[in-house]
């Protein structure tokens, strides 16, 4: 005869316990601020976004807008593109992330594959860090007393590049130190356990892994510094006619076009303002777009 015991019986499952009326109170509070902080932040990007467009998207659709310059115009003649400024804008932008993206990649690896609890990389850190807060009108006056009253070197395309330079160096290294540290340390040690070299580790397991943000960082990073208006300003002198040498002349670019309109307002500089402001906001448009093409292709598929 056997007997059955308490250890014998099924457990019976807790009563379910109703939520509290002061924690449904909490998470409706919480929910209602994300909310009003969504809102609060949207609306004015929405609104700016929104009159930027209406103002000056007609001028952009304007199949000159985007073949001519403004060579041979008054600041109170229609017409005319912003060919010159597109060009200035990209070649600037060009020289400063064959520049910049080298040492920064270089810097990220060496402080989280290298470098990790050195003095020197605390150091780069701390540099990094100053860097990242150091205002862009700052980069361009360190880049003049250096480039042009030190060396004696013209103002010029290729001094605005330097000065964007010191802006994007920092944010290239922490996107990629970020991403770098996303790479399970799994993946770099089944790669010596089978006896290959850490620079080939690196070079084919850790950066490929990581590569799909890295380049993300990478555009964010260019389509930022394409916008300052301080180093172009500073380092080299507006011209309505086209440039393609960054190493001498003056030379145009957005910001550039519409700080000097700005200078003299009229009906057709104000018009050529916000025609700037909507081909700017194109092409930083068109870089994350790419952006996001290239991390998608470069992602890491698992089978």
């Amino acid at each position: 005869m056997t007997t059955v015991t308490d250890l014998d019986r099924p457990a019976t499952p807790a009563a379910f316990q109703q939520i509290s009326l002061g924690r449904r109170l909490t998470s409706k509070l919480a929910a209602v601020l994300v909310t009003g902080a969504f809102v609060v932040a949207v609306v004015p990007l929405v609104w700016v976004l929104v009159s930027v467009l209406q103002k000056g998207l007609r001028h952009v659709l304007s199949s000159t807008w985007w073949t001519n310059s403004l060579a041979g115009l008054t600041g109170r003649q229609f017409g005319g593109g912003m060919y010159h400024a597109i060009i200035g804008s990209l070649l600037q932008g060009l020289i400063c992330a064959v520049i910049a993206v080298p040492i920064g990649l270089l810097v990220a690896i060496y402080l989280v594959e290298y470098g990790r609890g050195t003095r020197l990389a605390r150091a780069v850190t701390f540099t990094v860090d100053i860097l990242s807060g150091v205002p862009s009108i700052v980069a361009a006056l360190f880049i003049y007393a250096l480039w042009i009253t030190t060396l004696g070197l013209p103002r010029s395309g290729l001094a605005v590049a330097l000065s964007l330079v010191l802006l994007m160096i920092p944010v290239v290294v922490r996107t990629t130190e970020e991403m770098l540290k996303v790479v399970p340390d799994e993946l770099r040690e089944a790669s010596y356990a089978l006896g290959i070299p850490k620079w080939k580790t690196i070079l084919r397991i850790v950066v490929p892994t990581a590569l799909s943000g890295i380049i993300t960082g990478i555009m964010l990073a260019i389509a930022r510094v394409m916008g300052e208006t301080a180093p172009v300003l500073i380092l080299v002198g507006y011209t309505q006619y086209i440039n393609f040498d960054p190493f001498g002349g003056n030379m145009a670019s957005l910001p550039l076009v519409m700080a000097q309109e700005l200078n003299t307002p009229t009906a057709a500089g104000e018009a050529r303002v916000w025609g700037a402001a909507v081909t700017l906001i194109v092409i930083i448009t068109l870089f994350n777009l790419l952006a996001t093409l290239l991390s998608r292709l470069t992602a890491v598929k698992s089978r």
